[in-house]
C-alpha cells in the first residue's frame, strides 16, 4: 500500500494509506526507504480481523476518517535528511567491549558479540572475490540501500565468517536481491525465516556440516553464514525489530543446511542444485522463506510406499493457511520443502524411486478434501470467497483441483509435483525427515551459482595453512 501511495504522491495525487495502528512504526520506517519519509497514513485501531462489523465501523468513523480527510487535503511537512556514513568511514574507535557496546546501541548487531569489522579484516575477505568492492548487486528494501560487495564483506566479518566464505556470501546476496525472492517481505507478520541450502564441492572445501545435527549450531561455516544472512537483513536491508520487522513471533536465524552429495551420488539422485538448471555437484546456494517446520520422526518401513505414506501425512499436517499461496493472487507459488535423512533416501532408492517419484507421491497423496481447503482460506485468511470450482473454471488453478463437484474430493496442496522441494541431509543412521511450510511468493525459492575467484585453490590452501 505504501508503494502505491508513494507513486500517487510523486505524481501529484494526494493519498492516505490505511494501516492497523500496530504497523505505525513499520510504516514510518518503510516510508524512509521509499524516499518519502512523511508519507500520509491513517491508522485503524486494533486489528480488523478480530473486530465485529460494528466495532470496525465505530473505529473508522471515530478515529480513522478525520485522518484520511486531512491526508487528502493538507500537504505533509518536508522531511529531514538523515544521511548515513560513507562505506569506508571509520564510525568508531575503541577496544572489543567498547565496539560491541557501540554496535549494540546503534542497532548494528543482533544482540550477540560481533567481530569488529576493521578495514584490514574487510580487505582480507575481499581477496576471495574478483569483484569490485563498490559493485552493487542490486538494491534491497525496505531501506533501499545498495547491496555492495564491500557491505557483504563487512557483515561477513561481523558474523564471525572466515574470509574464504566470501563466494558463498556473495551468491547469497545475489539471491536476496532477486525480485522473485521478494526480500521486502522479510519482516511480514508470519515471521518466516529463510532456509539456505548449499550444494557442490564447496561444502567439503569449507567444512560445512552435512550429516548429523545438520541444523544445529556448532560448525563455524553453517552457523556464521546463517548469522550473516540475518545481519545483512538488518544492517543493509533495514529489518529491525519493532520497526520494519513486524514478525508476530519470529524464528531464530537458520543454520545453513548442506545437502549430502556423497549419498546423492551413491543412489543416483539429482541434487537440489538441479532445481535451478545446474548440474549435480555444481556449487550453488538456494534460499526460500519458511513459516514453520516440523520433525517427522521414525519414518519406518522397508519400501518406498511404507515410508512415504507417513511423510505425506506429515506434510498435510504442516500446511494450513499457507494454502493462500495456491489460490488467488499468489496462485501457484507454494513450494514446501522435505528433508530426507540419508537412510530414508537410500531405502526409497532401493525401491527404484528417484527424487521425482518422491515428489509425485507427495502430490498424489498429500491431499485434503476440497471443502477443507476452501474452509481454511475462508476462515483463516479472512477472505469472503474461496471457491476451487470457480477458480478451476476460470483457469486460475490447474484442472486437478476440480475433477468433480464432490466437496469431499481430495485436492493437492500444490499446483504440480515439481513444486515440492526435496533434499537429502542429516544423520546417516536415523530414519527421520523434516517438513517445512513455505511462505509462497513472500519469500519464493531462488537458486544461484557460487562463482569462485580464478585463484581459488591457491587462496583456499593459504587460508587452511593459517
Amino acid at each position: 500500500m505504501l508503494r502505491a501511495s508513494t507513486t500517487c504522491e510523486a505524481a501529484g495525487f494526494p493519498s492516505a494509506s490505511l494501516i492497523c495502528d500496530g504497523f505505525s512504526k513499520l510504516a514510518a520506517a518503510a516510508s524512509v526507504g521509499l524516499g518519502m519519509p512523511n508519507i500520509p497514513i491513517a491508522t485503524v485501531p486494533g486489528h480488523p480481523g478480530v473486530q465485529s462489523a460494528e466495532e470496525l465501523r465505530k473505529n473508522i468513523l471515530e478515529h480513522t476518517l478525520d485522518r484520511v480527510i486531512q491526508n487528502l487535503t493538507v500537504n505533509p511537512p518536508s522531511a529531514s535528511d538523515d544521511s548515513e556514513p560513507a562505506a569506508r568511514d571509520i564510525i568508531f574507535k575503541g577496544g572489543f567491549e567498547a565496539v560491541n557496546r557501540y554496535f549494540l546501541e546503534h542497532e548494528y548487531s543482533d544482540g550477540l558479540p560481533i567481530v569488529p569489522p576493521t578495514r584490514a579484516k574487510v580487505e582480507a575477505f575481499l581477496r576471495f572475490t574478483g569483484r569490485d568492492p563498490d559493485e552493487s548487486l542490486g538494491r534491497v528494501l525496505p531501506d533501499n540501500r545498495a547491496a555492495t560487495v564491500w557491505s557483504i564483506a563487512v557483515n561477513g566479518v561481523m558474523a564471525g565468517c572466515r574470509p574464504e566464505y566470501m563466494p558463498v556470501l556473495v551468491a547469497l546476496i545475489e539471491a536476496m536481491v532477486d525480485p522473485k525472492y521478494g526480500v521486502e517481505h522479510s519482516g511480514n507478520t508470519p515471521g518466516g525465516e529463510t532456509l539456505i541450502v548449499l550444494n557442490g564441492s564447496i561444502i567439503k572445501d569449507l567444512g560445512f556440516n552435512y550429516t548429523q545435527g545438520v541444523m544445529r549450531d556448532g560448525f563455524q561455516p553453517n552457523t556464521s553464514v546463517g548469522r550473516f544472512w540475518r545481519l545483512y537483513l538488518r544492517n543493509v536491508a533495514g529489518f529491525l525489530l519493532h520497526k520494519n520487522d513486524k514478525a508476530t513471533y519470529g524464528n531464530n536465524y537458520r543454520i545453513v543446511v548442506a545437502e549430502n552429495e556423497d549419498v546423492l551420488r551413491e543412489i543416483d539422485w539429482e541434487s537440489n542444485a538441479a532445481e535451478w538448471g545446474h548440474a549435480t555437484g555444481e556449487n550453488t546456494v538456494s534460499i526460500a522463506r519458511y513459516t514453520g517446520g516440523n520433525l517427522l520422526c521414525s519414518a519406518s518401513g522397508s519400501t518406498p510406499e511404507e515410508i512415504m505414506e507417513y511423510l505425506a501425512d506429515g506434510m498435510i499436517r504442516q500446511i494450513s493457511w499457507q494454502l493462500d499461496f495456491v489460490l488467488g493472487p499468489h496462485g501457484g507459488t507454494l513450494r514446501p520443502m522435505l528433508f530426507l535423512s540419508p537412510i530414508l533416501a537410500q531405502t526409497i532408492a532401493r525401491g527404484g524411486w528417484k527424487k521425482a517419484d518422491v515428489k509425485q507421491y507427495l502430490f498424489d497423496h498429500a491431499r485434503i478434501p476440497a471443502w477443507q481447503f476452501e474452509r481454511m482460506l475462508r476462515v483463516w485468511t479472512s477472505m469472503p470467497v474461496w471457491d476451487l470450482t470457480d477458480a478451476a473454471k476460470k483457469g486460475e488453478v490447474p484442472p486437478v483441483f476440480h475433477e468433480s463437484d464432490d466437496p469431499n474430493r481430495l485436492v493437492p496442496l500444490v499446483w504440480k509435483p515439481e513444486d515440492y522441494m526435496v533434499a537429502v541431509t542429516g544423520d546417516l543412521t536415523r530414519n527421520n525427515a523434516y517438513a517445512f511450510a513455505h511462505n509462497g511468493d513472500l519469500g519464493y525459492t531462488v537458486g544461484k551459482k557460487i562463482t569462485l575467484p580464478k585463484n581459488w585453490s591457491a587462496l583456499l590452501g593459504e587460508a587452511k595453512r593459517g
